[in-house]
């Protein structure tokens, strides 16, 4: 299979054409990285490139409990670990920068941060808090335009310290419906400053940021996840052209920059045309992700648009998934119980065929 062969593109060199996705897994006590994420880590480097959890660049970006950030020189220490332990496996790593924006709740940021956005309006729905359960969104602060710039400042010095931390690569996630794509949605931004209105203007906290860190660290190490026609986490679908339109803009731009890959995250109701569009104009890597079987991420490799796949939950709960793929193995079972848990209890426990990964 295809999939399981080596895949090299422009400096993207991997041991297979299988990425692990990103996932959430609330295991960072203090926002701080430590052992048993090693552990899950080194379990699943038996993919070509693992995508980490979403990780905060900054501390109002800590929207979720317990999930990682790279902005502390403990943190930077704690991630090392895994680094460490992914490379003696002879796979490549990137680091997630995610910034939740107005989706989180002020119980779970350090004391006196509060949540920031393009707007001041509320997100619809809950987030979970260790302190009472599940809470209503916090109501977030419109950020300035001076605002802005820091934060992508922020995201730069992240950028430089996930590289510090032995990362060899950074993933800006401009998806499901954080602080990235609330400047893309118009239902969200309705800034009349440089930053809203067309097309350009919302795609531009993106493109900015892109360029950036392409110049921080260097733009093969640099890739973006987008979710076009996402509606998760309260991002209002808006005209389905517009949406085209968006990510076409996105690709070209993005393409100047020469980042080293665009990870798409589909949808059931995104169209043909749009994942063609993103082709036809971004000639770096791409990876598609969500709703893959082997058979399916095999056909899209062969015969689409997709030179990479990503799998989710099927490397959460079969840290050796290529070798099941290889040997065409049933896969375990997920816990669901224990996806956010924050012991070792459905994370590293996850049966293998071999006990040698």
């Amino acid at each position: 299979m295809e999939l399981l062969k080596p895949y090299t593109k422009n400096e993207l060199d991997l041991k297979n054409h299988l990425v692990m996705a990103p996932m959430t897994r609330s295991r960072a006590i203090d926002s701080i990285p430590n052992d048993i994420m090693a552990e899950y880590y080194e379990q699943r480097s038996t993919a070509g490139l693992i995508v980490t959890e979403g990780t905060a660049p900054t501390p109002e970006a800590l929207g979720y409990p317990r999930i990682p950030g790279i902005f502390t020189k403990e943190q930077i220490e704690g991630w090392k670990k895994t680094t460490s332990a992914v490379h003696k496996n002879k796979a490549k790593i990137f680091l997630q920068l995610m910034h939740t924006g107005r989706i989180g709740h002020i119980d779970n940021l350090p004391t006196g941060v509060d949540l920031i956005s393009p707007t001041d309006k509320q997100a619809a729905g809950q987030m979970f808090t260790d302190t009472q359960g599940l809470q209503e969104m916090s109501t977030p602060k419109a950020i300035s335009e001076q605002d802005v710039k820091k934060v992508i400042a922020d995201h730069v010095k992240a950028s430089q310290n996930a590289m510090e931390a032995g990362f060899d690569g950074v993933e800006i996630h401009g998806a499901n419906g954080y602080l990235v794509e609330q400047f893309l949605n118009p239902n969200v931004n309705t800034r009349q400053d440089s930053y809203g209105g067309s097309i350009e203007k919302r795609s531009g906290f993106a493109v900015e940021m892109a360029t950036e860190i392409s110049k921080a660290i260097g733009r093969e190490k640099v890739g973006i996840r987008f979710s076009p026609y996402n509606d998760f986490n309260d991002q209002p679908l808006y005209d389905q052209e517009e949406v085209h339109k968006t990510y076409l803009h996105l690709a070209k731009e993005l393409e100047k920059i020469g980042i080293a890959y665009i990870h798409i995250a589909q949808t059931p109701n995104s169209p043909q045309k749009t994942f063609e569009a993103i082709r036809e104009n971004f000639s770096g890597t791409i990876i598609l992700c969500n709703g893959l079987t082997p058979e399916s991420a095999e056909k899209q490799i062969t015969e689409g648009f997709a030179d990479l796949a990503a799998f989710g939950r099927s490397f959460l709960s079969n840290p050796d998934l290529p070798l099941r793929i290889e040997k065409g193995t049933d896969l375990n079972a997920l816990n669901p119980q224990r996806l956010y848990t924050p012991d070792s209890k459905g994370y590293t426990d996850y049966p293998t065929l071999n006990k040698t990964i």
